[in-house]
């Protein structure tokens, strides 16, 4: 089994921590989705990862898609709840946490690209997402443990993953002094080895040229 990831990526880091949970073995295979010389395009007709291959079957892509594959191979630490409230409210933590994500990587090519062609009002829209996103999740998370159901599961993966990326990509939003409850909540998080062995770490994008 191999995944095609790229390192900075929290939709890939959903995989892999959902793997390293499972105690599934796989191989990485680090990719740059944006630069000319791609393999995630051979795989994934969008041209996105992180993509799940294995011998003599179709690839999978769409972190969603991929781990409730992995929760039906294996059942053991499910991401998703059996609860049917718990299974939808833990889905809508993962919506927002990835929609956060989304509108961080739009922020981020945006301001890739050559200045004079660069949208304010874009970025302005964008970010308001990132601090709505962010208070969604502190106000749903509160005082507790974990986001849904009293157990690690695909809401704290996504929502861990979505605070690191913060950190790693839009640096300027201080949310661990905005919401104490959240950096509470990493400060417990932050050493689970699942995370650990997969913090973000920056590659180097080819320069948008228009």
């Amino acid at each position: 089994m191999k995944l095609v990831i790229a390192t900075p990526s929290p939709f890939a880091r959903k995989v892999r921590v959902a793997l390293r949970e499972k105690n599934i073995e796989f191989n990485e295979v680090v990719d740059v989705p944006w630069n000319k010389g791609t393999i995630t395009k051979n795989f994934n007709p969008l041209g996105k990862i992180p993509i799940l291959i294995e011998e003599n079957k179709e690839p999978l892509f769409d972190s969603k898609v991929i781990v409730q594959y992995l929760d039906h191979i294996n059942e053991a630490q499910l991401m998703y709840p059996k609860d049917p409230q718990d299974n939808i409210s833990a889905r809508l933590i993962e919506s927002v946490a990835d929609g956060v994500c989304d509108a961080i990587v739009l922020v981020f090519l945006e301001n890739s690209r050559n200045e004079t062609l660069r949208s304010n009002d874009w970025v302005q829209r964008q970010e308001k997402k990132i601090y709505e996103g962010t208070k969604y999740l502190s106000d749903h998370l509160g005082n507790k443990k974990y986001f849904v159901g009293g157990h690690f599961n695909i809401a704290d993966v996504c929502a861990f993953s979505c605070l690191e990326y913060l950190d790693l990509r839009f640096i300027k939003f201080n949310w661990k002094t905005k919401y104490p409850n959240l950096e509470k909540y990493w400060v417990i998080h932050k050493d689970r080895p699942s995370f650990l062995n997969t913090k973000p770490q920056v590659q180097t994008i080819e320069p948008l040229v228009d």
